[in-house]
């Protein structure tokens, strides 16, 4: 049975509407009552009383690209339902349709006046950056380190350093497009002269700062920030007295935070080309995004902390598309490939390049040889290596290098140690002098060595000993009797300690073990070219040679090509080097020990004859065997990081620059970058105290907004749409998860730290700052348009004020110190007193 028909009345409209000729459909009249409805709406009463009913109006003038219908709830709590978007909800700078093509000037005038206030921000960028720049003649702070460097690439000779090569390279640049020769010597605090073209190298580090003035501006944009909080963003790049300090001299810095701020500018353009997945403009944000990791991280490695902050966002971009059941399996496919091609294989193929430059670059010989491996250094012009004796034989005078990633050579001097057998210190040593050299001789019961005796070559299983060049004493290491030893019979020259049998304590003696590496036991030299025992006596064990192949193609130990092991004849411990740094009484050089129940495969224990000396020998030719790039890239990493890792603070030395990292965020303590004399021009590394300040804070709020967030929507309250929700957290995630990227492994790191560390973290809280002021203020639909122009006002005036108050900390203070009053509104900050 058919259901009753029912007719409804929509009333008589007012008019038949007007049609014209380019109407292509038919427009349909509204009843009366829709104008009556779009006005108010009565929301249902099943589950609230008619005291919490609230009436909603649509929102005059709200974007039509949201995606969603926007409520005006008069600042009061709305418990309602948001009806659900077909759109993907965004969360970035939302999308406009692209303006037609320009056909008068005047029109293109008008489409682009969005970049006029960057523009201007840049050309106030210049100003700052480059005003005074050459004002300090002399070299100051790192400027000592990072122009040598320079000067190296200039002189192609090879050096070592803590950091990647990028940076250094372009500063090499910097010298060769100004005109200088690479000759100057850059110590710290000397005049430069008129032969170093200090001023225009300094201009082109700075341009690097100038840069992340519109950068900042940019990456606001494409976060979606407002208007109000994009001019914040850059005049809070603009007006930071550390960064600006920072950038005017010739050091790393401001490469470092210029690549810094360009992966993030990338990451944000790529997220908003996530709605068209596989388009140019995806692939090419993605691609420089990759691009932009592989420069920080070979500029420093402190660029792997963005590096992370990337790969987390795509973590969890992907988790995001793996619970799209709509994604077919190709599509997620085709989003993992990308991202390993671009974001893992690229910026890995920028930090090789890298290396493979410095190392075509940096041909010739320099001072930071005894880093690389000896095969290596054959074949740089201007080393002798590869006319070394190829053979080794007894009576050869040696240097032994330690094939440990980041190993150095075998080294002697006639300080002793402090403690435990107080005789001579063996240690290891990257740089080169007499102090390494070594005399391979036999054993104390054989023949002595004479030049006129037949050639003996060294081979698998000679035991020798190791006599000091410089010095004369033997190789030496301590045992500890075990009963398990071999009988040992006591004659005329043995060494030996009494122990008291019922105290066991011993008669001026002590168990001897390493100084750091307790477990192990101490490496000395002792004794002379007369005196000595079988405790210097070490047991060659060939592992391999590069060019003979396996131990049991090996005939005579080689130099250069042959590694081998040295076992102590009577402790049965082998020699080994592992980059454990010997305190101050070392010299901070590498702890070298014997150890006991090493495994076959320990690198560490590893050693190579480097320099070979013997005039019976025929000179060979090593030049034809070349170490590979894969091996000296991994070889020159590891030294990297080892060497940064030793970088600790000094307990019997105090830094004055040092400081913690619970200093920085709320400016603790400044940095001063050269001499504090009367007749100086002085430079303090301090940031915009308002700056710095409120960034911290706009940390800690976020959080607290957050749960309040959550709390609300526990209890049904919905205080933002889902894309309002969205951005609230992408750009909060963004900053905040930058920030403690940047930071916290300092917390935990060993080595000494300086304020420019945080520099790179700074960011972040600039960018955590502006957003939270866009999210309350700027944003807020409660507050009028003047109040937030009020708001805008009153911080970017302070901003400004802050700046020009501390501006001479960066521009250079002249005269005395004491006349310059008003600097120090924190007690620990140094600038007055020593």
């Amino acid at each position: 049975m058919r259901p009753p028909q029912v007719a409804i009345d929509f009333g008589t409209p007012p008019g038949p509407p007007s049609r014209t000729s380019s109407d292509d459909f038919e427009r349909v009249p509204y009843p009366p009552e829709h104008h009556k409805s779009q006005q108010s709406e009565e929301l249902p009463l099943h589950y609230m009383n008619e005291d919490k009913a609230r009436r909603r109006g649509v929102v005059r003038g709200a974007p039509e690209s949201s995606g969603h219908e926007e409520y005006d709830d008069d600042g009061k709590d709305v418990y309602a339902k948001l009806r659900p978007t077909k759109d993907r909800v965004g969360s970035g700078r939302l999308r406009r349709a692209p303006p037609p093509p320009p056909t008068t000037i005047r029109e293109f005038l008008l489409q682009n006046l969005d970049h006029v206030p960057p523009a201007i921000y840049t050309l106030l960028s210049c100003w700052t950056r480059f005003h005074k720049i050459g004002k300090a003649g002399l070299v100051i702070w790192d400027e000592a380190h990072f122009g040598k460097f320079g000067s190296h690439y200039l002189k192609r000779e090879f050096y070592f350093d803590v950091h990647p090569p990028l940076g250094k390279m372009l500063v090499g640049l910097a010298g060769l497009l100004s005109g200088y020769d690479g000759n100057f010597e850059f110590k710290s605090g000397v005049e430069y002269g008129n032969a170093v073209p200090y001023v225009a190298m300094r201009v082109m580090m700075a341009t690097f700062g100038v840069a992340l003035v519109p950068l900042g501006w940019y990456t606001a944009v494409e976060l979606g920030m407002s208007a109000w909080a994009t001019h914040l963003v850059a005049l809070m790049v603009l007006c930071d007295v550390a960064w600006l300090c920072i950038s005017r001299f010739i050091l790393l810095d401001s490469m470092l935070l210029f690549f810094t701020f360009t992966t993030v500018f990338c990451l944000t353009k790529f997220h908003n080309q996530q709605y068209q997945s596989f388009s140019v403009d995806w692939w090419v944000w993605l691609s420089l995004t990759g691009y932009s990791i592989g420069c920080v991280s070979s500029v420093k490695l402190v660029g792997l902390f963005v590096t992370a902050l990337v790969g987390l966002y795509t973590i969890e971009d992907l988790w995001d598309k793996f619970g799209d059941l709509k994604m077919s399996w190709r599509d997620q496919a085709k989003h993992w490939g990308a991202r390993i091609a671009c974001l893992i294989i690229l910026p890995i193929l920028v930090y090789m390049t890298c290396f493979k430059i410095h190392f075509m670059v940096l041909s010739h010989s320099g001072p930071g040889d005894a880093q690389m491996s000896s095969l290596f250094q054959a074949n740089l012009e201007g080393n002798d290596f590869a006319r070394n004796p190829l053979d080794v034989a007894f009576g050869s005078k040696i240097t032994l290098k330690n094939m440990g990633w980041g190993g150095g050579l075998l080294h002697s001097h006639i300080q002793t140690y402090p403690a435990g057998s107080n005789q001579q210190q063996v240690t290891c040593y990257h740089y080169k002098d007499e102090n390494n050299e070594w005399i391979v001789l036999p054993k104390w019961d054989q023949p002595e060595y004479s030049a006129d005796d037949p050639i003996r070559f060294l081979s698998d299983g000679d035991i020798i000993r190791l006599q000091h060049g410089p010095t004369t004493r033997n190789l030496h290491s301590h045992p500890e009797y075990s009963a398990d030893d071999p009988i040992r019979f006591l004659s005329d020259g043995d060494i030996i300690r009494l122990q008291h049998g019922p105290t066991t304590r011993n008669l001026h003696s002590h168990v001897v073990p390493a100084p750091v590496s307790k477990l192990n036991d101490e490496v000395s030299c002792y004794g002379n070219t007369t005196v000595g025992d079988i405790h210097d006596h070490w047991v060659v064990e060939v592992v391999d040679d590069i060019k003979q192949g396996s131990k049991d193609h090996v005939q005579r130990v080689q130099s250069l090509t042959t590694r081998m092991r040295f076992r102590h004849q009577g402790l049965g411990c082998y020699l080994r080097a592992d980059n454990t740094v010997l305190p101050q009484w070392g010299f901070k050089q590498i702890e070298v020990s014997c150890q006991k129940d090493v495994s076959p495969g320990d690198i560490h224990t590893y050693w190579n004859v480097e320099s070979h000396w013997n005039d019976r020998l025929e000179p060979g030719n090593m030049k034809l065997y070349r170490s590979p790039f894969l091996r000296d890239f991994w070889h020159l990493n590891v030294a990297m990081m080892t060497s940064n890792n030793a970088l600790i603070p000094d307990p019997d030395k105090e830094d004055i620059l040092a400081s913690k990292p619970a200093d920085w965020p709320w400016l603790h303590l400044g940095l001063r970058m050269c001499g504090w004399g009367d007749h100086q021009t002085k430079y303090y590394l301090l940031g915009t105290p308002v700056i710095w300040w409120g960034g911290s804070v706009s940390l800690i709020l976020p959080v607290c907004i957050l749960g309040v967030y959550i709390f609300r929507q526990q209890w049904k309250y919905i205080d933002m749409d889902p894309r309002e929700w969205e951005h609230f957290l992408y750009v909060g995630k963004i900053a905040f998860i930058g920030w403690a990227l940047h930071y916290l492994p300092f917390m935990i790191m060993g080595r000494v730290t300086y304020v420019h560390h945080y520099l790179p973290t700074l960011y972040f809280s600039v960018l955590m700052a502006a957003h939270l002021l866009d999210h309350l203020i700027f944003s807020s639909r409660r507050l009028r348009q003047q109040t937030k122009s009020i708001v805008f006002g009153v911080v970017a005036f302070m901003i400004i004020a802050n700046f020009w108050w501390f501006r001479g900390l960066a521009f250079g203070i002249d005269g005395p110190i004491s006349e310059h009053w008003g600097l120090l509104w924190r007690d620990s900050w140094n600038i007055y007193f020593p």
